[in-house]
């Protein structure tokens, strides 16, 4: 299912941990299992779970919580738009609009070219900064008015026509 490469790596991460609590690296095992396949499935949650020696559904558990984990295959850039209350007082609201009209996609949908894949999210921690999303859950973007959006959007399309 995965490479002997993230095997080492889910081991490298377990030794962090005492003997009896090996389920405290699941994160960290379903983030190497994205990174490998770009999307953690059912499968991978269960290969996981019995590395860990865990129930399967705990595991699940983790996925299914956190939005940073793809539970389905996602397009090169994920965008993930905070549509919290502080933010939506900030117009979160309407950024996650433009983005839908500019992408023409719906939230938690993939653009037919598989570049964008466009996502809610919860809080980002910067409600001051609002609107806020996070580009392929590493890249904060800040105060996202329609014109940083339409820039943002433009700038990675172009690196695509250029590769």
């Amino acid at each position: 299912m995965i490479s002997e490469k993230s095997l080492a790596a889910f081991a490298m991460e377990v030794a962090k941990y005492p003997a009896d609590q090996r389920q405290s690296a699941v994160m960290a095992c379903l983030r190497i299992v994205q990174q490998e396949l770009g999307y953690v499935s059912l499968d991978s949650e269960r290969f996981v779970a019995d590395y860990l020696g865990m129930a399967p559904i705990a595991v699940h558990e983790v996925t299914s919580f956190y939005n940073m984990y793809n539970q389905k295959p996602v397009g090169k850039y994920k965008l993930n738009v905070c549509t919290n209350l502080p933010c939506q007082l900030r117009d979160g609201g309407k950024a996650l609009a433009h983005l839908k009209s500019r992408l023409g996609i719906d939230a938690n949908q993939t653009t037919s070219d598989g570049l964008f894949t466009l996502q809610e999210c919860e809080c980002l921690g910067a409600c001051a900064d609002s609107p806020v999303m996070l580009v392929n859950d590493t890249s904060m973007c800040s105060f996202m008015t329609n014109d940083k959006l339409d820039q943002l959007v433009g700038g990675l399309r172009s690196l695509e026509a250029k590769a």
